[in-house]
Order: C-alpha cells, then structure tokens, then sequence
C-alpha cells in the first residue's frame, strides 16, 4: 500500500488478490487497464471488471506477481551491439 497517502503504484500484467471471491471462486485477478478506473480480468472464468482505484485499493490483500515495470510490453526488446 502506499506509504505516504500517494496512489497505488501499479503496471499492466500486474496479478492481484482481492479479499472477497468472485462468483466463480476465484480471488485472483491481472491488471489490463491502467487509468482512474483500473481494468481487472478475473482468473478462474476470465471476465472483465473496471473499478476506481480507490475501491482497488481498499479491496486489494496482496500482490501476487508484478508486471513490466515502466516497460512496454507489445514492444519487441532490442539487444546493445556487441562489444568490438
């Protein structure tokens, strides 16, 4: 949670748990949105939600996996030149 009362860092491909289940059993959601609302795709039966960050972050119990950080992920990685 964040420390001094600023926003909850968070990145795409980010896996959360929430502290209720979804209907489907699951409480195990990826970010897929980032914003003011930020866009959860459950991970028992794949069904998308949008929640205010606020709501996200009362909700949230624990990371379960971060995603890229600050990286793009659709961008392909480009390798340095070798040393000559």
């Amino acid at each position: 949670m964040p420390a001094m009362g600023g926003p909850l860092e968070l990145f795409l491909g980010d896996e959360v748990r929430l502290r209720k289940p979804h209907p489907c059993g699951s409480h195990d959601w990826t970010v897929v949105r980032l914003g003011a609302d930020i866009g959860l795709r459950c991970q028992g039966c794949e069904h998308k939600v949008l929640l205010p960050r606020r709501t996200l972050e009362k909700r949230l119990k624990s990371f379960i996996r971060r995603g890229a950080e600050g990286v793009d992920v659709a961008a392909p990685a480009v390798d340095a030149e070798p040393a000559r």
